[in-house]
């Protein structure tokens, strides 16, 4: 941005104006001595001291004000650039945390979903297994009761079979003569030697 440079006769109209002023200050400052009868001597010897103190002034400062000034505004656009290319620089530093932030969102949504998806499919495969292992148990317990019944089953009949040939044994120790037994070894001797 280019400033235009102060014109010399706006500059002097500047310092006239100021002159007058101090002029005024410094006649009101004596106190109003109205006893004088208003402007003394002395105080156009003042304002006179005034004038050429801010003629000369002027005519020493008049060159490296303005290049002081100018330079400043210089300074002062060279520090606004600056800040604008930081803040631009933040606004894109900002802008791709926020980005980067709405990727890390997305993909911890989708590490959830993924764990999620992976328990769903664990607890599916823990029940397959937990009914698999409870039809394999109940199987080993229909054998295992099967084969206890059928032990019992034989055990029982092993008994009744005991307890049956002990009863005959007696019975037939009881009812049998010796008649009787000669008969039977006479039949058995017969079958054996039929065979």
């Amino acid at each position: 941005m280019k400033r235009r440079s102060i014109t010399p006769w706006l500059r002097g109209a500047v310092l006239a104006g100021a002159a007058t002023a101090a002029a005024g200050l410094a006649w009101a400052a004596g106190g109003g001595e109205a006893a004088h009868g208003g402007f003394t001597a002395t105080d156009a010897f003042r304002v006179m001291n005034f004038v050429v103190l801010a003629a000369v002034l002027f005519f020493l400062l008049r060159k490296p004000i303005p290049r002081a000034l100018n330079a400043r505004i210089r300074g002062i656009e060279t520090t606004l650039r600056d800040l604008e290319a930081k803040k631009k620089e933040a606004e894109e530093r900002l802008a791709e945390t926020a980005r980067r932030i709405r990727d890390m969102e997305r993909e911890a949504e989708r590490i959830v979903a993924e764990y999620r998806r992976q328990g769903e499919e664990a607890k599916a495969r823990l029940l397959r297994e937990a009914e698999a292992a409870a039809e394999k148990l109940r199987q080993q317990a229909r054998r295992a009761i099967e084969h206890e019944f059928a032990q019992a089953r034989a055990q029982l009949q092993d008994e009744i079979l005991e307890r049956a040939l002990a009863r005959a044994e007696e019975r037939l120790k009881r009812e049998m003569t010796p008649k009787d037994q000669a008969a039977l070894v006479e039949d058995y001797l017969q079958k054996v030697v039929a065979l």
